[in-house]
């Protein structure tokens, strides 16, 4: 036990503390000692049952009087975090509401005091503190008043993280092998940092994580201390990690499928036998099988009950090098180390519920670009092996019908589609109606989509009083999205960008030859803890002979939710009589500034300025600005704002939902 006040101190020895595994801040609440030294003279503690170690402000009461419930408070006085420690998990904090505390109870609970918050400072680093305690129970209600002088902390000194097994692989090239030296200067409690338990156990976790993920996913922690010396203030570590046998993938196995063919998932794996074990690996392999729509549920592992008997008969072997451990010295070394690292390949299994069929869907919903919406869906999981998806939307300023059919995964991980759709739009004065037909090639991953896309498209169009025009086309169009952000649901760090470059280049299906570029990214930068900016950029060109023939899906507005807020959607543009039709080329930017109040609620400033025009030297920019509320949804940001469009001079509400890339 640590002195309790510095009057002790010239007399008080040196003190090693061995702190051993896990000591939680409740463990150390429940195994406070009941005794501690007197303060005061046993005569006096014969005649009064003041708690010891703690200052008396007035005479105990009649030891023979009943013992009625009694109503107290707890003034601290320490530094904030301490404070904030003892708030939380001092028994005389957690019980000080209880309907049933008596006077006897109360006294247990400040004499067992001084001791509890020594043993609770001690979690934050803090091993010789100053702890007063004072009673006065004079006062109505009484007052337990308790003060803390945390002291010097106690902070990290030596590390010595052991680690057993990870034996390198022979034959294996160097930039394969487990990099061991990588994984020890991963160690996050660097010498000379405060040493808190909280931090002490989240390291060890960590580092044991970080080994479990990857090819030793058996790995444990063997050993764990922190030798503590209160009088130099320094807590020296140790940590034994046992790496365990080394595990590769097997065979593929399935289990769940009875409707929908076994390539569904097959093709999708990209696991082979003999890769090492990979958590990262069975998590992407998932996700993938999650996203085709067949499955209503997924599960992807390594089945460890395949090796179940060979670690029973390594767990036996180790159990007869303890009890013979001359026997184990003379062992062959290669049979001991094959023994030790090499196991028998994990089967990859694929467990799956397999979604229903059919599925008919119907919604009604708002958009303030293109107004009112009723939708309906329907969807068949197996139509002649492949997977259709139809919809039909109507929209105050936008009609759709399409329908759609998509082929399982090829084994190189291409994803093949075909599809037919109808589209009426009547925007800014210009209507359209344009129906096409498009096949599909698209693979990759979320962090690197890509595709190709050929389509036959025709369109019939009028402009105000303008006789109506129709025009066919064939173009060619190779798109990529890049991602790299820390979340790809809610992103505050990080950036995306997406370019497509096509066009009809060939006079077949085609009334105007064309080359069309487009380039959109946007970059998320956080400032602090709380606040983020958010930077968005978008630029177009269109090169053709003339405008007349190429379709308007192919040229160039804008103004909207993701665009120039501000403005009406797709407003921006080339002006023909009291209309607005798409121009050769586009620019547009936007600066945002998030502050989130709570971590899901948050306020936003913004400016936008873009324009489309048929020259570079028309693209003068309109600009748009205004405020707006946010809160991360469980599907992605939903974003209200109010805008000012500058040129129009009228305010204007946008609303948007999902981070759309």
């Amino acid at each position: 036990m640590l002195p309790a006040s510095p009057a002790n101190k010239s007399a008080r020895p040196r003190i090693l503390a061995q702190l051993v595994t896990k000591v939680s801040v409740r463990l150390a609440s429940a195994a406070v000692a009941a005794t501690v030294v007197a303060a005061y003279a046993p005569a006096a503690r014969a005649q009064d049952d003041t708690p010891a170690n703690v200052t008396p402000a007035t005479a105990a009461p009649d030891d023979t009087a009943p013992s009625p419930v009694i109503k107290y408070t707890v003034r601290i006085d320490a530094p904030g975090d301490i404070k904030d420690l003892l708030e939380s998990n001092l028994d005389l904090e957690r019980f000080r509401d209880s309907p049933r505390m008596t006077r006897e109870q109360l006294f247990r609970l400040v004499r067992a005091a001084p001791e509890q918050i020594r043993t609770l400072v001690s979690t934050s680093g803090y091993y010789t503190p100053e702890v007063s305690v004072q009673f006065d129970r004079a006062a109505t209600p009484a007052v337990v008043q308790v003060k803390v002088v945390p002291g010097e902390p106690v902070k990290v000194g030596e590390t010595d993280l052991v680690l057993e097994g990870f034996a390198p692989v022979p034959d294996l090239p160097a930039d394969q092998q487990f990099d061991a030296e990588g994984l020890k200067a991963s160690w996050p409690l660097k010498k000379g940092t405060v040493f808190r338990q909280d931090e002490w156990e989240g390291a060890k976790r960590a580092i044991l994580r970080q080994v479990v993920q990857t090819r030793y996913p058996r790995a444990q922690l063997t050993d764990s201390r922190a030798t503590v010396d209160p009088e130099q203030h320094v807590a020296n570590l140790r940590v034994v990690l046992d790496s365990g046998p080394e595990m590769r993938f097997g065979e593929l196995r399935i289990e769940g499928l009875k409707r929908y063919p076994d390539t569904v998932v097959r093709n999708l794996n990209s696991i082979k036998p003999g890769d090492y074990y990979s958590e990262a690996a069975l998590q992407a392999y998932q996700s993938k099988l999650q996203d085709t729509g067949y499955f209503a549920s997924v599960e992807v592992s390594a089945d460890l009950s395949a090796v179940l008997d060979q670690q029973l008969a390594v767990a036996e072997t180790k159990a007869d090098a303890r009890a013979d451990p001359e026997a184990a010295a003379t062992a062959d070394p290669v049979v001991k180390q094959q023994q030790a690292t090499s196991m028998a390949p994990l089967p990859l299994l694929v467990r799956v519920t397999e979604n229903k069929r059919k599925n008919v869907s119907a919604g009604v919903g708002f958009s303030t670009n293109t107004g009112n919406r009723v939708s309906a869906t329907y969807d068949d999981l197996q139509v002649f092996g492949v997977r259709l998806k139809s919809a039909l939307t109507l929209e105050t300023k936008k009609q759709t019908a399409k329908v759609d059919a998509y082929f399982p995964i090829t084994p190189e991980g291409y994803n093949h589609s075909i599809g037919v759709t109808y589209e009426r739009s009547d925007i800014a004065g210009e209507t359209t109606a344009v129906s096409s037909v498009a096949g599909k090639r698209a693979w990759g991953t979320p962090l690197l989509e890509r595709s190709f896309t050929l389509e036959l498209l025709s369109e019939t169009k009028s402009v105000d009083n303008i006789p109506k025009s129709t025009s066919k086309s064939l173009p060619l169009t190779y798109a990529v999205t890049w991602r790299r952000l820390d979340n790809l649901l809610l992103p505050t760090k990080g950036y995306a960008i997406n370019a497509q470059i096509g066009g009809a280049l060939l006079p077949v299906l085609t009334d105007e030859k064309f080359v069309r570029g487009y380039l959109r990214g946007v970059y998320y930068k956080p400032f602090g803890a709380s606040s983020n900016i958010i930077l968005r950029a978008e630029a177009g060109a269109l090169g053709s002979g003339s405008k007349n023939g190429v379709p308007s899906v192919f040229l160039f507005r804008a103004g909207g939710d993701q665009s120039v807020r501000g403005y009406a959607y797709q407003e921006l543009g080339v002006k023909e009589g009291d209309a607005t039709i798409g121009g050769r080329y586009l620019a547009t930017a936007s600066a945002e500034y998030q502050y989130w109040f709570k971590p899901t609620w948050g306020a936003a400033v913004f400016y936008d300025a873009g324009n489309a025009g048929d020259r570079v030297k028309e693209l003068h920019p309109k600009s748009g600005y205004g405020v707006g509320a946010r809160w991360k949804s469980p599907v992605g940001p939903l974003n209200v704002d109010v805008a000012y469009g500058h040129a129009v001079q009228k305010y204007r509400l946008h609303f948007s939902l999902g981070f759309t890339f």
